[in-house]
């Protein structure tokens, strides 16, 4: 396990939330732990695809599990229920502060010397 790679806590949570295979056939050669391990790697660090460690799968099944979640939904959908557990347990503050102190104009705008133009 690496440093970074999931607890069994935090396993036994995530888990039951995961979509269940609907296909029959040959059992997946990596298990999904690994390759979410693998894609959680991948976002911490921002490293290419291709330099995913072969620990948690090869690059192309990694990659391959984090797209189509992307594309169906599936990772909003375990935000969402993560999001509803935290929120019944209180761990969540809904408050939004926004402080905008600084306004950005173009340079034009501050008096630059503009094209042309001689003072």
């Amino acid at each position: 396990m690496g440093r970074g790679d999931l607890t069994a806590a935090q396993w036994a949570v995530l888990e039951p939330l995961l979509p269940v295979g609907k296909k029959p056939g040959r059992p997946p050669k990596w298990p999904k732990r690994q390759l979410i391990d693998g894609i959680r790697w991948r976002t911490r660090t921002g490293a290419p695809w291709r330099d995913v460690p072969v620990r948690y799968g090869e690059w192309e099944t990694v990659y391959g599990l984090f797209r189509r979640w992307q594309r169906d939904g599936t990772w909003a959908r375990i935000l969402k229920k993560l999001q509803a557990r935290a929120d019944a347990k209180g761990l969540i503050i809904w408050e939004v502060s926004v402080d905008s102190p600084v306004t950005r104009a173009h340079q034009h705008t501050a008096g630059a010397r503009k094209r042309g133009i001689c003072r």
